[in-house]
């Protein structure tokens, strides 16, 4: 059976135990228990994530965490150039450590006047464009999933909670159902 690993964010946490649900059968699903945060915090894991372990194709996204910015004029987390080279490494390890298909989502939407810096943070739709411009650049040759267009096909109120940032059931249910057939489709499987 094909090996799968899903890494990213609250965003893939939501939606990978439904992509293991639609892929039974045909795919066995791994995802880390922890929030993978910024690129930063990606390729520090990328050893015990995704180096250390056998897969077919690894579904990859980060971006959500680098874009935030902490209450106060404080920069993004993680700044557009270092997020690129971040990227860039990633995807260079991964080529030279694995065989493994890569594909890379981009980051999904952020309704801006939902999302309030209750947390501390904020983050805006402009710089997610932003960073998924430099994203698509880094990554290279890696297939892309557009997370980000499915969302927004499926409808941004229907498909993203009340914070601005995170799914619904339904965008949970949209980004799973884009996930598994990307998946399917890089592996070589029906739609």
């Amino acid at each position: 059976m094909k090996q799968v690993i899903i890494i990213g964010d609250s965003i893939a946490m939501a939606y990978g135990p439904l992509v293991r649900e639609l892929l039974t059968g045909r795919a066995e699903v791994w995802q880390p228990e922890e929030n993978a945060g910024t690129s930063a915090n990606v390729l520090a894991h990328l050893e015990p994530w995704a180096l250390g372990r056998e897969a077919d194709l690894i579904h990859l996204n980060c971006g959500l965490h680098d874009l935030a910015i902490d209450v106060g004029d404080a920069p993004h987390r993680v700044e557009p150039d270092q997020y690129a080279e971040n990227l860039r490494m990633i995807f260079s390890q991964l080529r030279s450590c694995t065989p493994a298909k890569l594909v890379w989502a981009t980051i999904t939407p952020v309704i801006d006047a939902w999302h309030q810096a209750t947390k501390g943070f904020r983050r805006h739709e402009a710089d997610v464009q932003h960073y998924n411009r430099v994203a698509l650049r880094a990554v290279g040759r890696a297939v892309v999933n557009d997370l980000h267009g499915h969302v927004v096909r499926a409808g941004l109120e229907r498909g993203i909670c009340e914070d601005g940032v995170h799914m619904t059931e339904y965008g949970n249910r949209v980004l799973a159902e884009a996930v598994a057939a990307k998946i399917r489709e890089v592996l070589g499987g029906r739609k």
